[in-house]
């Protein structure tokens, strides 16, 4: 038996900005966009892994949640400490520039050799989720 990670959700509250930020910015491309409500879901990924993809959703949808964990998701995700992925590169620098050029991407951290083995970087996407990007070698 084999098991993969197929998918992962992530949170957006505007779904135009996530779109530009994880299309535009990294090259994904849109596979679906679920309406209901005024509200999105997009399923976003790689063109080279059509078996793995990132489910971006509306938080506010989330069932079960009250009114007062609604507000405290939203005060983390404007925290930037709500969510979080880690990404993989063979040019981090390349990732870099095309990311940094999306208006919408915050830069965290330019390409940084880290003491432990690893170059990455990091951006915050337009939802306050903290995307490392690592380099492959």
């Amino acid at each position: 038996m084999v098991i993969t990670i197929h998918e992962t959700l992530l949170p957006a509250d505007d779904a135009e900005a996530a779109l530009a930020f994880y299309r535009d910015g990294l090259g994904f491309e849109l596979r679906r966009d679920v309406e209901y409500g005024g509200m999105h879901w997009l399923t976003l990924g790689h063109p080279d892994q059509p078996d793995t993809g990132l489910v971006l959703y509306p938080p506010a949808a989330t069932p079960g949640l009250t009114e007062d964990d609604q507000r405290a998701v939203a005060e983390l995700m404007a925290k930037g400490t709500f969510a979080s992925i880690n990404l993989a590169t063979d040019d981090l620098d390349a990732a870099f520039a095309r990311l940094e050029a999306v208006d919408a991407a915050e830069v965290v951290q330019e390409p940084t050799e880290q003491p432990y083995g690893v170059r990455d970087c990091s951006f915050r996407d337009p939802a306050g989720t903290l995307v490392r990007i690592q380099e492959r070698r």
